[in-house]
């Protein structure tokens, strides 16, 4: 069964996260295939996320880069926000590993060289990630990765840190987990 939003028709779900879920849709004009992110506003009320949400949506476009997931638009209607993004075939990082196993040198090189080119764009615009991790990179039918789920990003500036410890428990550092700072 298909929904249909405006010029896109939105189909089976992708993934789902904590307050949304993503799902396959095609842009019918141009039959681009693309990611729509759906997230229902009375729950991002509930769990107070919405400056959250606007905050990603704000980060994502401003960024243009083919390491980077791309943003191609938002559609808000009176009970959902939809954000509209790259789709991009092969998944997970993560699940790449599993099922191919330890990368060999030259694909973890390649794969290492586009994540650093896409962090350091990220950087240069004042844009911290800040949950790098196999789940959050995704891969293309070429296995070119994109950085994707700039929901725990924010900005920043030259000489200021940022004081909020975030990101996933099973990737941080031990001093993180163990509250030393």
């Amino acid at each position: 069964m298909s929904k249909r939003l405006e010029s896109y028709r939105i189909g089976r779900t992708l993934g789902v996260g904590s307050f949304s879920k993503v799902k396959f849709g095609v842009h019918e004009p141009t039959g681009k295939r693309v990611a729509v992110k759906v997230l229902n506003k009375l729950q991002l009320k509930k769990m107070e996320m919405e400056q959250k949400v606007y905050r990603e949506i704000e980060i994502l476009a401003q960024l243009n880069h083919p390491h980077v997931i791309r943003l191609y638009e938002m559609i808000e209607t009176p009970s959902d926000i939809y954000v509209i993004m790259e789709y991009v075939s092969k998944g997970e990082l993560f699940d790449y590993i599993v099922t191919n196993g330890r990368l060999n040198e030259v694909h973890a090189r390649r794969f290492f060289q586009q994540m650093i080119a896409g962090i350091q764009y990220c950087h240069a615009k004042g844009v911290v990630h800040r949950d790098l991790k196999p789940e959050n990179i995704l891969l293309d039918e070429d296995l070119n990765l994109r950085i994707a789920d700039f929901g725990l990003a924010n900005t920043m500036k030259d000489g200021c840190f940022l004081k909020t410890s975030c990101g996933s428990s099973n990737y941080a550092a031990p001093e993180i987990i163990s509250d030393v700072f």
